[in-house]
């Protein structure tokens, strides 16, 4: 990733023991940069950030006119795996008319600790409603049921894997170079980081327009910014952060240091890469760049958690801490 810059520092006494590079980019409603670190068209899988814009097709096509909030914020969730998330994924399977077999997902062990205690409590293995990635796996298999497709709606050929590429190239106005498998086995597809932010100001400006997609934008950045909890979990930024803003944006993690922010009040979508991967450093950098833009205030402790968290050692005697960098302005 080229001329990537220094975003996160973390310091341990008076020396600077580690710096986060990386790239962020905030775009307007023309999808122009207004600002930008690093490289904008540095290129990355935009992971399960962009859970929304493979939402698209499913109220875009009317598959999920039925579908509750609830449903909306699930689809674009990756969850913790907390009764809260699985009890409403089986719900929803059950209305579909399917089992747990039905998902191309994979189990996965819940990050949610009393889920997954009980789990263990009772020698039992995850199923794949456990996977973070259910809900927006819901929402393949209710398109796949309107489409009247295969089963296998998770291959890169498949009309519902189709359908989420043409949403993804046409709110990034880029043409993908390259796609990934994710973690979920659903195709990733590649955009440069200007890209994301530029999708992201599409979802922010969507009640500026009545068209169908639009519509379907508005629909699921609401119910986001609505079920903070049903996007991520406890304890969880994703969620902490969008409750301390009150309904002001809606933001999304991605795995590999990924993060994006839909910002309807201030017209503006935002779109960052750690370029390590570091989970910390992109959450101090959307916190950061949310308090920039006046959405989130600096002193919430949910915001002082991620930008300025002291670091302790196993005594629990703070060592050192983290910080924004100086070139984000704040």
């Amino acid at each position: 990733m080229a001329n990537p810059v220094d975003l996160v520092e973390v310091w341990r006494g008076d020396l600077l023991e580690c710096v986060h590079q990386g790239h962020a980019v905030v775009c307007d409603d023309t999808g122009q940069v207004v600002a930008a670190w690093g490289d904008p068209e540095t290129v990355t899988y935009p992971r399960s950030s962009c859970k929304m814009i493979q939402a698209l097709p499913l109220l875009e096509s009317g598959a999920g006119a039925h579908l509750t909030p609830e449903q909306l914020a699930l689809a674009c969730a990756s969850h913790n795996g907390a009764a809260i998330h699985t009890d409403r994924v089986k719900a929803w399977l059950d209305d579909l008319g399917l089992t747990d077999d039905a998902f191309r997902c994979g189990p996965q062990m819940p990050a949610d600790r009393d889920a997954r205690n009980g789990l263990i409590r009772a020698d039992q293995r995850p199923c794949q409603v456990h996977n973070n990635c259910s809900g927006k796996h819901a929402g393949f298999l209710t398109l796949t049921k309107h489409l009247k497709a295969g089963s296998d709606y998770e291959l890169i050929d498949h009309p519902v894997q189709q359908a989420c590429k043409a949403a993804f190239e046409e709110v990034t106005e880029e043409n993908s170079p390259v796609f990934g498998i994710d973690g979920c086995s659903a195709p990733n597809h590649a955009c440069t980081v200007h890209g994301l932010a530029r999708a992201m100001a599409f979802f922010a400006t969507a009640g500026d327009r009545s068209d169908r997609r639009s519509d379907a934008a508005q629909k699921l950045t609401s119910a986001m910014m609505r079920y903070p909890e049903l996007v991520a979990g406890e304890t969880r930024a994703c969620t902490e952060l969008m409750r301390a803003m009150d309904g002001k944006a809606a933001i999304k993690t991605g795995a590999e240091g990924v993060f994006i922010a839909i910002i309807p009040e201030k017209r503006l979508g935002i779109a960052l890469k750690i370029t390590d991967g570091a989970t910390r450093a992109s959450e101090a950098v959307i916190a950061a760049l949310l308090v920039k833009y006046g959405v989130l205030d600096a002193g919430h402790p949910a915001a002082q958690a991620r930008m300025n968290p002291p670091i302790k050692n196993r005594r629990a005697i703070e060592t050192g801490f983290m910080r924004p960098a100086a070139i984000l302005g704040l």
